[in-house]
C-alpha cells in the first residue's frame, strides 16, 4: 500500500495499483499555510453512485452489403466506429454507427458496452443481433462514479482572504482504467472550486482496485472536489468568524485571477454574478447552506476539442443538419436547429437533424459539457457560405449542395508540460454557479436555489430542465444514493436499493439564469450539463450544519 494513503483509506492492492497521478501546483503552499491565521484540516469521503438509467442499454447490429450498421445509444459514435473496427479487424468504412437518441448518458455511455457485443455477434453470425441489458446486468457492467478520499488543508488570513491549499486526493477506479486518470485530473484541476487560492499543492491519484470499474459521470471529479472545498471554506468561516456569503464573494474568481492549475481567466467569469443572484434568499433563510462551483467546458488538458458539421440541402423544403453529437436529453439537436435558423433565417419546419458516421461529421465523445459550444461554433462556420448562397440564389436553387463547417480548439496545455513561459490554458471555457440549500424546521431540505452562469441561455426551457434534473441528482448524491460494495461486487443489483430520490421526495427547485458571455462560445454560450450538480452536496452539507451544528464530511449525509 502506498505510504501516502492513510490507514482508513479504501483497501487497495499492495503493488502495481497506481493508474495515474495528477498534480496542480503553484507557489509554496507549505510556507503559505504556516503563515495563515486560520487553518482547517479534514478528510472528506464520497461514495460509489449508480447511473440509474431510465431505459435499458441496448444496441442493434445489422450486416448489410458487406458492411455492418450499428444502432446505439453511445455518447460517441465516431469513437465507437474506431473501436469496433479494431475489435472486428476491419476498416472503418465497413462500419456505420447510427445514433439512437437516449434517455440520459451522464458519462456512463462513453465506454463500449452493448454495441460491442452486438457488433461482434452480428459479424460472426452474419445475422442481425440485438443486445438489451437487464437492470442487474446494467448495474454490474457499466462504470460508476468514483468514490474519492480527499485530505484537505486550507488556510486564510485575518482579512478572510484564502492563502493556500494542500490536498491529497485518492480515487478508486476499480478493476479497469476507463477514464479514471482523466477524472482525477479534473479533481485536481477543480480542487480550489470557484475561488482563487494563490498557493496550491494538490496531488490526485487514480488507483486500480478489485472493485467495480469507475469512469465518467456528470461532473467528472469536480463534484467530489467541490464538496471538500466548500465544506472546508465553511469551516474556515466558522473558525474565523467570517460571513459565509461575503467570504465567498471576496475570494471568488474574477477576470485576471488563476485557477488551481495556474490558468489566468481572461473573460466571462460569472462566480460573483451567481453569488449576487442568491444573496437575498441565502440571508433571509433561517437554516441555509451555500456553495459555489466551476466546471470546464471542453476536454482541454492538451487534448484537441473539435467538431465538424454538414448542412445538406436536399430539396426546396428539406434541409438536413449532420453532426456527431449524441442527443441524450440535453437538447443539442434543438440548439443545432436554432443556430441554423438564427444564422440563415430558414424556418425550423424545413430543418431536421441526423447523426451517423456515414455523414462524416466527426466530433469525438459527447462529454465535458461542450456539445452546444462546439456544434454551435461549427454550424456558424458552415452557415457563412450558405447565407451568401441563399441571399443570391434562394433555397430551391441550392438543392443537392452541402455546406461544411468546423471549429477546433487545439491550444490547451497538457498537465506537466513546460510552456516555456507561455500562459497555461487548461480549458478554453468554464461555467460557474452558486447554489443555496434551505433546510426546514424538520431538518429536511425544503428548497434548492441554483443560480447558473450559462453565458448565453440558448433555450430557456432546456436550460431549466437541465438544472432541475441536476439538482435532483445532486441532492440524491448528497443525502441518499450509494452503491454499496462488498468483496468487489455491488451488495445489491436492484434499482430500489440505489437510493435514487423519488419525485415526492424532491423539494422545491428554483432555477436562476445568469448570463455572463463567454468570449469563445457561440453567442457567448457555455456548458450547463455537468456543472448542474457540482455545488449541490456542499450546499446541503453547509445547510445541515446551520440546522444542527454538526459537520458532515462523508457522503451520503444524514440529517
Amino acid at each position: 500500500m502506498p505510504a501516502a494513503l492513510a490507514p482508513d483509506a479504501p483497501k487497495l492492492q499492495p503493488k502495481g495499483n497506481i493508474l495515474s497521478v495528477s498534480k496542480a501546483k503553484k507557489g509554496d503552499a507549505d510556507k503559505a499555510l504556516s503563515e495563515c491565521d486560520f487553518v482547517h484540516e479534514a478528510v472528506y469521503q464520497t461514495q460509489w453512485i449508480e447511473h440509474a438509467y431510465m431505459e435499458p442499454e441496448a444496441a442493434l447490429a445489422l450486416p448489410e452489403d458487406g458492411r455492418l450498421i450499428v444502432y446505439t445509444q453511445s455518447q460517441g459514435i465516431y469513437e465507437d466506429r474506431r473501436q469496433l473496427a479494431a475489435l472486428l479487424s476491419v476498416s472503418e468504412d465497413k462500419i456505420d454507427v447510427v445514433l439512437v437518441p437516449n434517455g440520459g448518458g451522464f458519462g456512463g455511455k462513453e465506454d463500449m458496452l452493448a454495441q460491442s457485443q452486438a457488433a461482434l455477434a452480428a459479424h460472426l453470425l452474419g445475422k442481425p443481433v440485438k443486445v438489451e441489458l437487464t437492470r442487474e446486468e446494467s448495474i454490474l457492467m457499466h462504470s460508476k462514479r468514483h468514490p474519492l478520499r480527499m485530505e484537505y488543508t486550507l488556510g486564510c488570513g485575518k482579512d478572510g482572504k484564502l492563502k493556500a491549499l494542500r490536498a491529497r486526493i485518492f480515487g478508486d477506479s476499480g478493476a479497469y482504467a476507463s477514464v479514471g486518470m482523466k477524472v482525477l485530473e479534473r479533481a485536481a484541476g477543480h480542487s480550489t472550486g470557484g475561488y482563487c487560492v494563490p498557493h496550491v499543492d494538490v496531488e490526485a491519484t487514480a488507483v486500480y482496485t478489485n472493485n467495480v470499474p469507475c469512469g465518467a459521470m456528470r461532473g467528472f471529479g469536480a463534484n467530489q472536489a467541490t464538496f471538500a472545498m466548500e465544506c472546508a471554506v465553511d469551516e474556515l468561516c466558522e473558525k474565523g468568524g467570517f460571513d459565509r456569503w461575503r467570504f465567498r464573494w471576496d475570494n471568488a474568481l474574477v477576470d485576471g485571477l488563476t485557477t488551481s492549475t495556474g490558468q489566468v481567466l481572461t473573460g466571462g467569469v460569472g462566480v460573483r454574478a451567481t453569488l449576487e443572484a442568491v444573496k437575498d434568499r441565502f440571508r433571509a433563510a433561517r437554516f441555509a447552506g451555500i456553495a459555489c462551483g466551476i466546471k470546464n467546458t471542453g476536454i482541454g488538458n492538451g487534448m484537441p476539442d473539435y467538431s465538424e458539421v454538414e448542412i445538406a440541402v436536399l430539396a426546396a423544403d428539406r434541409v438536413e443538419i449532420h453532426h456527431g453529437w449524441t442527443e441524450m436529453g440535453q437538447g443539442v439537436d434543438t440548439v443545432a436547429v436554432q443556430v441554423v435558423c438564427s444564422e440563415t433565417g430558414l424556418s425550423p419546419s424545413v430543418l431536421s437533424v441526423r447523426t451517423r458516421t456515414s455523414d462524416n461529421a466527426p466530433a469525438g465523445m459527447t462529454t465535458a459539457s461542450r456539445a452546444t459550444s462546439l456544434v454551435g461554433n461549427a454550424l456558424i462556420d458552415a452557415c457563412k457560405a450558405l447565407k451568401s448562397d441563399l441571399k443570391r440564389e434562394g433555397l430551391a436553387a441550392l438543392a443537392g449542395r452541402r455546406y461544411r463547417g468546423k471549429w477546433v480548439c487545439d491550444w490547451t496545455t497538457k498537465p506537466g508540460y513546460d510552456t516555456h513561459g507561455k500562459p497555461i490554458i487548461t480549458h478554453y471555457s468554464y461555467s460557474y454557479a452558486t447554489q443555496v440549500a434551505i433546510v426546514g424546521d424538520d431538518g429536511r431540505v425544503s428548497e434548492l436555489i441554483a443560480a447558473h452562469d450559462a453565458g448565453r441561455v440558448m433555450n430557456p426551457t432546456l436550460f431549466e430542465g437541465q438544472i432541475e434534473g441536476s439538482l435532483h441528482m445532486g441532492l440524491g448524491y448528497a443525502i441518499s444514493e450509494e452503491l454499496v460494495m462488498e468483496n468487489g461486487r455491488p451488495r445489491s443489483t436492484k434499482l430500489r436499493d440505489c437510493g435514487v430520490l423519488r419525485a415526492a421526495q424532491t423539494p422545491k427547485l428554483t432555477v436562476i439564469a445568469v448570463e455572463v458571455p463567454d468570449p469563445l462560445g457561440p453567442y457567448g454560450a457555455k456548458g450547463v450539463g455537468e456543472i448542474g450538480l457540482v455545488p449541490t452536496a456542499g450546499a446541503v452539507a453547509n445547510a445541515l450544519w446551520a440546522f444542527d451544528g454538526k459537520r458532515r464530511r462523508t457522503l451520503p449525509m444524514k440529517a
